[in-house]
């Protein structure tokens, strides 16, 4: 006997396991409380100060979201190119969330490196 789900009920499904990942993100994020963070544009600054949270910000977009992105677009591509549809789209949006990635790491070395990081 096959089930047959609805598209109503396969959009719910997609949208609750979503929100259940972004959920497990929150309860799972690191909290550094009173411990100073090094290395960052102003020493001695904490994440929960505007400072430390925009480079953990620029941080975790360079070096989670936009390679984990570019690693996603590069199997949406390999799958289209199986089903022999076109695959262009995909490695350009892979190449996008690289330039990204590079650009942040970019952001990254010059604010941990202040003015000695521009030449």
């Amino acid at each position: 006997m096959k089930v047959k789900v609805n598209e109503a009920w396969r959009r719910a499904l997609v949208v609750s396991a979503i929100c259940f990942i972004l959920a497990g993100q929150y309860v799972w994020a690191q909290n550094l409380g009173q411990q100073p963070q090094v290395n960052v544009a102003v020493q001695g600054q904490t994440a929960a100060q505007p400072e430390g949270a925009f480079l953990n910000f620029i941080n975790w977009i360079g070096n989670v979201i936009a390679p984990v992105g570019a690693g996603g677009a590069v199997v949406g591509a390999v799958v289209s190119w199986l089903h022999g549809r076109g695959v262009g789209r995909w490695l350009a949006a892979a190449a996008g969330l690289l330039a990204v990635s590079g650009v942040t790491r970019l952001l990254e070395f010059w604010i941990a490196n202040g003015a000695a990081g521009v030449p």
